[in-house]
């Protein structure tokens, strides 16, 4: 801001100096303009963000938000569709227990009825627990000595009969269960032994509990990741961590019918290789596109999710028509590939394929047009120009034609990494529902003990008998497929 003098002295020199100073102003001002305009734009973005245009989960949008699909609308109407066999309780013709109703009185005439026999009449059955409560079996080792030569033998525990007093299988399995299947805290689990047995089942226990049934996993992981590495397709994806209150990542490796979950303090590479997937893996990875998977030798798909929930946000909020069209056009190739698949093909009619990657390659071009790269001075700052969304995402687009449009052409490759997005999805809700890990012992323990029952369950086996038969030492190896 000028002082009254400093103008008198401007003003003083003529006309062409004001008109400088002027000018300087206007530019000055403009250039703030300008950047308050970007800035307002960016925080308005950032705004109008929610699950169907970025990568912000469900969780987050609120409830003044609509929710927004991405899946195409479709003829059927909500609920279940024909053929779809319903579930209802059904009668029992051996029940366990019979409670008989009679009538002590006639209705009529007020006659005792006592010694009246009578016909069966209506049925109805109830289903409930059985009396809960905890089962002390003593174990007792006798001694006996041999008549020949005058030894004398102790009878032997089982194995799982520990020194003194301690839980069965069962108790313990159950204990997992709720920990690492239904994500309850260890405080709300020991709460909630003590309600339902009475039993003083402790946290310190639980811990020990689940790195006993940790370790008894070796072979079972062993055998996981070379069920991985063998596979044609596997999906790939990561996630926030806390542990000991410092960010982690997670790692996770999915086929349909696999999962294997691993804790690093790193996101990249070096968290990958511990996975121990990437490093041998020579079939297709499918993921969101993060740079670290890129220095693996496996052939890539990306996620073609990301891309309509970006392409999304592009016309939504900066109204750019290639970006509506684009989207439109990765459906409806995902469309054709489904139909194709549907009728036993397994490749696309060559002149249809043709004329997406036309649309596909004439889209991009009408996007560049729109989106030049920035070419401003970075006034000798280091590194790349900070690019726009769209730029970014068009040279994604162009650059990763092969690995965005894979699903077109191998139709083993899915169109998006929704899978590892579901098996990732658990573990957050773990997070949400529990918080983060007081240990790296415990988080290692419960992504190996989960990446178990994940495995399992989608091979269609029962959590808690695994989990039983685990801490037997036993454990159930995954197969390649489901039976």
């Amino acid at each position: 801001m000028l002082t009254r003098e400093e103008f008198q002295s401007i003003y003083d020199q003529g006309f062409e100096a004001v008109w400088a100073v002027i000018e300087a102003m206007q530019t000055s001002h403009q250039a703030q303009i300008t950047a308050l305009e970007a800035r307002v734009k960016e925080l308005e973005d950032r705004l109008n963000k929610d699950s169907h245009n970025s990568s912000k989960p469900p969780s987050s949008d609120g409830y003044k938000k609509k929710p927004v699909s991405l899946r195409e609308p479709t003829e059927r109407k909500p609920g279940g569709q024909q053929g779809h066999s319903g579930k209802t309780l059904s009668f029992s013709e051996t029940p366990d227990a019979i409670v008989v109703h009679s009538p002590e009185a006639c209705r009529g005439c007020g006659h005792s009825l006592s010694g009246v026999s009578g016909a069966e009449g209506e049925r109805r059955q109830v289903l409930d627990l059985p009396p809960l409560a905890l089962v002390t079996t003593e174990h007792r080792a006798l001694c006996k000595v041999c008549p020949h030569c005058g030894v004398q033998n102790v009878g032997g525990f089982p194995e799982e009969v520990t020194l003194g007093v301690g839980y069965g299988a069962p108790l313990k399995a159950f204990a997992l269960y709720l920990q690492n299947y239904q994500f309850l805290p260890s405080a709300r689990i020991t709460e909630m032994l003590s309600d339902l047995f009475g039993t003083t089942f402790s946290e310190g226990t639980l811990f020990r509990v689940q790195q006993a049934a940790s370790r008894k996993l070796e072979g079972f992981l062993s055998h996981l990741r070379e069920l991985l590495v063998g596979s044609p397709v596997v999906h790939f994806d990561e996630t926030g961590l806390r542990i000991c209150g410092k960010l982690n990542w997670l790692h996770s490796a999915s086929t349909p019918d696999l999962t294997l979950y691993q804790a690093h303090p790193k996101r990249g590479k070096a968290g990958m290789d511990v996975a121990g997937v990437l490093p041998s893996f020579t079939g297709v990875a499918v993921h969101d596109g993060w740079a670290s998977y890129l220095h693996y030798g496996a052939r890539h798909a990306l996620c073609n999710a990301h891309h309509l929930r970006e392409l999304t946000a592009l016309y939504e909020q900066a109204g750019q028509e290639w970006a509506s069209k684009m989207r439109h056009l990765l459906v409806e190739i995902k469309n054709a590939v489904e139909a194709s698949k549907a009728e036993g093909a397994t490749r696309l009619p060559p002149l249809l394929r043709q004329e997406f990657l036309v649309r596909y390659h004439t889209l991009l071009k009408d996007g560049s047009l729109a989106n030049p790269p920035n070419l401003t001075d970075t006034g000798g700052k280091r590194g790349r120009k900070k690019q726009s969304k769209a730029y970014n995402l068009l040279q994604r687009l162009e650059q990763g034609c092969e690995e965005t449009l894979r699903f077109m052409d191998d139709f083993s490759v899915p169109f998006d990494n929704n899978l590892a997005e579901r098996d990732i999805r658990m573990m957050k809700v773990q997070q949400k529902v529990s918080g983060g890990f007081r240990s790296p012992e415990g988080a290692e323990a419960f992504c190996r003990i989960r990446s178990y029952i994940s495995t399992l369950r989608k091979q269609g086996q029962s959590i808690l008998p695994a989990l039983q038969i685990l801490l037997s030492g036993q454990p159930i190896f995954p197969t390649t497929y489901p039976e």
